[in-house]
């Protein structure tokens, strides 16, 4: 398959993990941002076969992890109201809030719906006069262009029964934050393909200059996530630091101006809080208030929900890098897919998720 086999060559990741050997004289730790990098990581086992000076770092890349818990228990509330058809991508599902999880709520009788796209939860509203139908909206940069186009194609066909509970957060900031951080050891970044395939690169060169590390925009096959690491070690064994794009056959440097356009039109830039890390500066899409017909939150109120703390799952430590997943005493036995405590253990892009799948021993 084009653009798949040719990047899952042994010959080329042998090649690549010579020049890395070749390449590395001393430390580093470099994190990829996306939690599918991270997928890509574990399940090919790159992080076994790379030299025992690089350490994969694995960062808040999953949006559905770092999804508050007071918006779920929203979204909870929401989905058990009789006048209510929640919408949502299937990963929220088994993510648990401060009580029940969605799954666990749609067994109570709530109206949850499994979809793959918010424009059906606008046929949906479409088709259900008498219901409010509302759409959960989690994921980065990549998902909120279909996000946007919802709401404005309810605006359009004057639908007053359709409305977006936003969860959306961006990269940036993230990146920001980690480099804040006192205690951070991080050297130098995978930047998210997918995202960037949106964005392009314009967001990520201030970063780099403020904060003198290499990003390079990667994708999710093993030679992509092996080239990614050698231009970035590279960089770094020659005390450079520069913007570079791995993914060239996605990511252009203007990104998707349409989708961006539809981003700007609907969405803006505010303070979010992320679930384990706590709060971003500028790092959450919320409706703008020409929209705010469509913003759940606006139509239902403020979670009423008081969240508590999760004491046992160490999913913040995880998301900031500080531990792997496996170094939670509760990973695998306490907290498992079926039983989990937090969102990384069920989430497609979860890092505890990704060792529990294919490094479980």
């Amino acid at each position: 398959m084009k653009y798949l086999d040719e990047f899952r060559d042994s010959v080329l990741v042998h090649k690549l993990l010579r020049k890395i050997r070749s390449t590395v004289t001393q430390p580093w730790h470099i994190m990829e941002v996306c939690g599918g990098q991270t997928h890509g990581l574990v399940r090919h086992g790159i992080l076994d076969m790379l030299p025992e000076q690089i350490r994969m770092i694995h960062g808040p890349g999953c949006p559905v992890c770092v999804t508050p818990v007071a918006l779920i228990d929203k979204a909870i509330d929401l989905s058990m109201r009789n006048n209510v058809i929640l919408c949502s991508y299937g990963d929220m599902l088994r993510v648990p809030g401060s009580s029940i999880s969605l799954q666990q709520a749609r067994a109570r009788g709530g109206d949850i719906r499994i979809l793959y796209t918010p424009l059906e939860a606008v046929t949906i509203a479409r088709n259900n006069p008498s219901k409010e139908v509302v759409f959960f909206a989690v994921g980065f940069e990549t998902t909120a262009p279909a996000n946007a186009l919802s709401v404005l194609q309810a605006h359009k066909a004057g639908l007053r029964n359709y409305s977006v509970l936003s969860a959306h957060v961006l990269v940036p900031p993230a990146i920001e934050a980690i480099m804040s951080d006192p205690g951070t050891i991080v050297n130098g970044f995978l930047a998210a393909g997918h995202v960037c395939t949106v964005m392009g690169l314009s967001e990520y060169e201030p970063l780099v200059e403020q904060w003198k590390v290499p990003i390079v925009v990667t994708g999710f096959e093993p030679v992509d996530l092996l080239e990614g690491i050698w231009m970035v070690v590279s960089q770094l064994e020659n005390g450079e630091y520069r913007l570079e794009n791995q993914y060239r056959r996605v990511v252009s440097k203007n990104g998707n101006r349409v989708a961006i356009e539809w981003i700007r039109q609907v969405f803006e830039h505010r303070t979010r809080e992320w679930r384990g890390i706590g709060e971003i500066p500028l790092s959450g899409l919320f409706l703008r208030e020409k929209f705010k017909h469509y913003d759940a939150l606006q139509k239902f109120g403020e979670p009423e929900i008081q969240a508590g703390k999760q004491e046992d799952c160490r999913s913040g430590d995880i998301m900031k890098g500080k531990i792997k997943p496996p170094d939670c005493p509760h990973f695998g036995n306490k907290c498992t897919p079926v039983f989990p405590l937090g969102a990384p253990m069920v989430s497609s892009e979860g890092a505890c998720a990704a060792y529990y799948q294919y490094r479980q021993k």
